[in-house]
């Protein structure tokens, strides 16, 4: 007698990364689904969902913006520290891009920008004190201040929000290869992102 295997149906798995983005870790859901929804599956399994969830480009529909927060923090892969750099808006307080590297630099900086510019549009820039965006700013000829008190608590909040959702997994994106791309933790970021924008148009 051949064994069917059971496939989880597309709304279920949806349950499950809605759960998950409200707060709960990869165990909690899991439980949840049974109890909720009589959906046995193992907290290995919904994490290979999120893996597997490939959502669209970050992109917001708004035409007009007054300006760009910006902020930069380190998060842990593994045992290495990368840095993960952040834009919102402060109307929405939507999530426009992000991005992840090794380094905090002028140069990068500016390829980020550079990145959202694209998409986005030139706006003023709106950062901390942090001597890389100045440059970036001045050679993308765009517009740059240092964040008012309101704009800094915007942003603060925003890092912290993403830094709290890494601590189901105790702080750090688990991952063991050597020279590893942070391919799974920038699919786990564009997934976070896709979620929280879409709670905050509800």
């Amino acid at each position: 007698m051949i064994n069917k295997r059971n496939r989880t149906s597309s709304s279920d798995i949806g349950r499950a990364l809605y759960l998950y983005f409200l707060g709960l870790s990869t165990r909690g859901v899991a439980k949840a689904m049974f109890y909720l929804h009589k959906v046995k599956r193992s907290h290995v399994a919904i994490w290979n969902w999120i893996q597997k969830c490939h959502p669209r480009k970050i992109s917001s529909k708004r035409k007009k913006m007054e300006e760009y927060i910006v902020d930069e923090t380190l998060i842990k892969v593994g045992s290495k520290l990368v840095w993960l750099w952040v834009v919102i808006e402060p109307e929405t307080r939507q999530i426009l891009a992000l991005s992840i590297s090794n380094e905090r630099n002028m140069l990068i900086a500016e390829r980020f920008l550079s990145d959202v510019v694209k998409i986005h549009g030139k706006h003023p820039v709106s950062t901390d004190g942090g001597t890389w965006y100045p440059m970036a700013c001045k050679f993308l000829r765009l517009k740059h201040h240092i964040h008012s008190p309101f704009e800094k608590s915007l942003i603060e909040r925003t890092m912290q929000y993403i830094k709290d959702r890494t601590e189901c997994f105790d702080d750090y994106f688990p991952c063991r290869t050597i020279n590893c791309k942070l391919k799974h933790v920038r699919n786990w970021m564009n997934l976070f992102v896709d979620y929280h924008n879409k709670e905050l148009i509800r």
